[in-house]
């Protein structure tokens, strides 16, 4: 991958982070609310879970019935639902994990309209168990070493573009300074070329027998 190839997955990069902050000025969701996409709609929703102190949970989907794509698709808090202890209610022989589902209802419903935009038809705000307030330290973790990483990529692009355009400020010069002796060169050579054949001339008069 070249320079303006990286240059560009970094800035790319960076201009979703930037998004993310400004979602923050949005204090939650609301029903009417539009995106562009479903995953607009879910990087909205991650904004917000986060912000609130849940992780979100990818729920069921409907699609279409014409070409089978997804036409709806709901986003609950990762406590959603009850644990299933097994078929028909009996206990699983290995020892089970412990279970994270409360069966909390918080929810956010979005649908895809005939003006190809996701639209939010419900959406549940309650919470049926504690949330963390000081935000969630895996989460914010991750995105502080995706920021460090980012901002690392960043200085290092900016100063290999710094190395590139002094090496070409060099190149330049030497090109240049080439090309003054190249001319100097050949204004030189011409001048020997014009005294040779003016010392050829000279030998070639005739001498005067008077």
């Amino acid at each position: 991958m070249d320079l303006e190839a990286v240059a560009e997955t970094v800035k790319n990069s960076a201009g979703k982070i930037s998004a993310g902050c400004e979602v923050n000025s949005i204090e939650e969701p609301s029903v009417g609310m539009e995106f562009v996409s479903e995953e607009a709609a879910k990087h909205f929703y991650d904004e917000y879970a986060r912000r609130e102190g849940f992780i979100v949970r990818l729920d069921r989907c409907h699609r279409s019935e014409l070409d089978n794509r997804i036409i709806s698709r709901r986003f609950s808090c990762n406590k959603q639902g009850f644990h299933v202890r097994g078929r028909n209610g009996i206990k699983p022989v290995h020892k089970p994990r412990t279970s994270i589902r409360e069966g909390c209802e918080a929810m956010m419903l979005v649908k895809f309209n005939k003006c190809e935009k996701w639209v939010i038809t419900k959406f549940v705000k309650e919470h049926n168990h504690p949330l963390n307030a000081s935000g969630l330290p895996a989460y914010n973790r991750l995105m502080e070493s995706k920021d460090r990483k980012i901002l690392q990529l960043t200085k290092e692009l900016e100063q290999r573009d710094r190395l590139c355009q002094q090496y070409r400020r060099l190149l330049l010069s030497l090109m240049e300074t080439v090309e003054e002796q190249t001319e100097c060169l050949s204004r030189k050579v011409e001048h020997v070329v014009n005294n040779v054949r003016q010392l050829q001339n000279e030998v070639q008069k005739p001498l005067n027998t008077d």
